[in-house]
C-alpha cells in the first residue's frame, strides 16, 4: 500500500507546504490550465515575485485582496502568496449581481481587486462607488507585472492568522465573511494520515480537477488539498459537462462535485464514451444526493470510489465522510447519511438546550473541529451565535445521528436552499422581491427541481387592485440579486399561511410540492 510515501511532511502553512515542494518535487506540476502548466518550483518563485508586488503597493499582513473571476490558476497563485506573506484573499462569486460585489468589497476595505478580464468593466464600476477605492488590476497583467519583479523578503504569518475569506450568505440581512486561517485549512491533514485512511494519500502523478467555483470552499479548498499533497490541480474556468468528462478522460484521478453537476455528467452523451478508470476519488457533496442518481453514477463509473463530503464554509470544508465501502450498486440506508466525522472532528447532535441528544432523536448537527473558523470578520455577535463558549459550531442544519455514528441530514432549521450546490436564503431573495409596486407580501421555499434539486419559488400576495406578472417579479428580483438566487417561478396566493404569533408558515406552503418526497429537503 503507497501509505508512507505522502505522509512526508506535517507542515501546517502555505509558506512552508510551498518551500518543500519547491525542494521535493520542483518540476512537479502544480497548476495547469488550458495549456498552461506551473511547476512547484515556478510557484514558489512566482508566488514571492506577486508578494514584492503586493508589497509595492503597501499591502501588509492582515490587508485584505480580491478576486472577482471565474478559476483561473493566475488566482490561486495571488492566493497562496497572500497567504504567504499573511494577507487575506477574498474570492467574490462572479455570479453575484453588482450590488452583492460591492457591498463584499466595501466591508473588506481591500485594497487591491484582481479580476478576470471579463470582469474588468465590472471591477471598474463597482470600485468606483466605493468610499475605499480598491486598485482594480487585470490578473494577466498583474502575473506579468509580478515575474519581472525580484522574490520578496517577507515574513510567514503563524498557523493562526487568517490567509482567506470567504462570503456566506446569512439567514437575514448581508453575507458574513468567515476567516479561515492556515491551521484551519491544513489542520485535519495530519489525524487523517495518522488514520492511514486510502483517501488522504496521493500518489505524485496524481491530478485534482477543480472545476467548483473557487468563491467556494468546494473549489479553493481542492486547491489547498493538491497543494499539501504536491500534485497537479488542473483548473477549468467553470464547470462544464463536457469540461469535467474530457479532464478525466485525460487523467484527472480526484475531483468534487455537487448532485446537480454530477447529474449533468452521467446524462451526458459523451458519458458512454468515456473512461473512467483514471478517476480514482468522486467527492460530492454542498446538497443532499438523491439515491438513483448515486446508484447511476456507481454504475456509469465502476472503477471510481465515491466520498461523500459534509461540511459548510465556517467549518473550511468537509468534516464528515461517508467512505467508499458504504457505497452500493444497490444502493443502502447509509448512502442516504452524510457520513461519520473525519478523525480530528467530533460532531455532536445537540438539543434545545445545547446538550447532546439521544442517538436517533433529531437535534441541531454542532461540529468541534481544529478546521473550525475563529470567526466572522467584524461580527462579535453572529461568532458567537455561532460558536458556543466550548467551540462548538452549531450548523443550522437538524440532523440524526444513529448508534454507529453516521449522521443523517433531516431538514434545515433556517430555512435555507439549496439549488445546484449554492446556498439561497429566503430572506435574502425575500428582501429584493420586497418594493415590488404590486406586491404586498411575499414568502420564499424552495421546491423540487429535478436539475437543480430545489429551485426558489416566491408565494405572494397581491396588493389590493393589482395584478403580479410572474415574469415582471423574477425581472425585479435579477435586477438585485444573483440570478441563481432569483425566483425561478412565482404563485399568487390569496393571503399568507400563518400561526397565531403571526409567523409565516413556511411548511404550509411547501407541503403541496414535497408530498410523496422521502425528505424535505433535496
Amino acid at each position: 500500500m503507497a501509505m508512507a510515501h505522502n505522509a512526508y511532511h506535517d507542515h501546517q502553512t502555505f509558506d512552508a507546504i510551498l518551500h518543500f515542494w519547491a525542494s521535493e518535487r520542483p518540476g512537479g506540476p502544480a497548476f495547469d490550465q488550458d495549456g498552461r502548466t506551473t511547476t512547484f518550483a515556478e510557484a514558489d518563485t512566482l508566488t514571492r515575485q506577486m508578494i514584492a508586488m503586493f508589497q509595492a503597493r503597501g499591502i501588509a499582513k492582515g490587508d485584505r485582496i480580491a478576486w472577482l473571476g471565474k478559476n483561473r490558476d493566475t488566482y490561486f497563485l495571488l492566493y497562496i502568496a497572500a497567504a504567504r506573506m499573511g494577507a487575506v484573499m477574498v474570492p467574490i462569486g462572479w455570479r453575484l449581481a453588482a450590488p452583492e460585489v460591492a457591498y463584499i468589497l466595501g466591508d473588506t476595505d481591500a485594497k487591491l481587486l484582481f479580476v478576470d478580464p471579463d470582469f474588468l468593466e465590472t471591477g471598474r464600476q463597482v470600485a468606483d462607488g466605493l468610499p475605499v477605492r480598491p486598485e482594480v488590476i487585470e490578473a494577466e497583467a498583474a502575473r506579468a507585472e509580478a515575474s519581472r519583479l525580484s522574490p520578496a523578503d517577507y515574513t510567514p504569518p503563524g498557523v493562526h492568522d487568517p490567509v482567506l475569506q470567504l462570503y456566506t450568505s446569512g439567514t437575514t440581512g448581508n453575507p458574513k465573511g468567515a476567516m479561515l486561517t492556515n491551521a484551519n485549512l491544513f489542520g485535519l491533514r495530519n489525524p487523517g494520515n495518522a488514520a492511514g485512511l486510502d483517501w488522504q494519500f496521493y500518489e505524485p502523478d496524481d491530478c485534482m480537477l477543480v472545476a467548483m467555483p473557487c468563491a467556494h470552499i468546494g473549489g479553493t479548498g481542492l486547491v489547498n488539498i493538491a497543494v499539501a499533497n504536491g500534485v497537479r490541480s488542473l483548473v477549468q474556468a467553470e464547470f462544464t459537462p463536457v469540461g469535467v468528462l474530457e479532464a478525466i478522460g485525460a487523467g484527472a484521478t480526484h475531483m468534487f462535485i455537487v448532485p446537480a453537476a454530477l447529474q449533468m455528467v452521467v446524462q451526458h452523451p459523451l458519458a458512454a464514451t468515456t473512461d473512467f478508470t483514471n478517476l480514482k476519488y468522486l467527492m460530492y457533496g454542498a446538497a443532499p444526493m438523491p439515491l438513483e442518481l448515486l446508484k447511476e453514477a456507481v454504475r456509469t463509473m465502476p472503477s471510481t470510489r465515491f466520498l461523500q463530503a459534509y461540511g459548510m464554509t465556517e467549518t473550511s470544508g468537509t468534516v464528515s465522510i461517508l467512505p467508499p465501502e458504504d457505497h452500493s450498486l444497490e444502493g443502502n440506508m447509509r448512502m442516504r447519511s452524510a457520513g461519520k466525522a473525519c478523525p480530528g472532528v467530533d460532531i455532536e447532535v445537540r438539543d434545545s438546550e445545547n446538550r447532546e441528544a439521544a442517538r436517533g432523536t433529531i437535534g441541531e448537527v454542532c461540529i468541534r473541529s481544529p478546521s473550525n473558523t475563529p470567526g466572522y470578520w467584524k461580527l462579535p455577535d453572529a461568532t458567537r451565535r455561532t460558536i458556543d463558549p466550548d467551540g462548538w459550531l452549531h450548523t443550522g442544519d437538524a440532523g440524526i445521528m444513529d448508534a454507529d455514528g453516521y449522521v443523517y441530514i433531516q431538514d434545515r432549521i433556517k430555512d435555507m436552499i439549496i439549488s445546484g450546490g449554492e446556498n439561497v436564503y429566503p430572506a435574502e431573495v425575500e428582501s429584493a422581491i420586497y418594493g415590488h409596486p404590486a406586491i404586498a407580501e411575499v414568502a420564499v421555499i424552495g421546491v423540487p427541481s429535478a436539475k437543480w434539486g430545489e429551485e426558489v419559488k416566491a408565494c405572494v400576495v397581491a396588493k389590493p387592485g393589482h395584478t403580479v406578472d410572474g415574469d415582471d417579479v423574477i425581472a425585479w428580483a435579477r435586477e438585485r440579486i444573483a440570478a441563481f438566487k432569483s425566483p425561478k417561478s412565482v404563485d399568487v396566493i390569496p393571503a399568507m399561511p400563518r400561526n397565531a404569533s403571526g409567523k409565516i408558515l413556511r411548511r404550509e406552503l411547501r407541503a403541496p410540492y414535497w408530498a410523496g418526497q422521502d425528505r424535505q429537503v433535496s
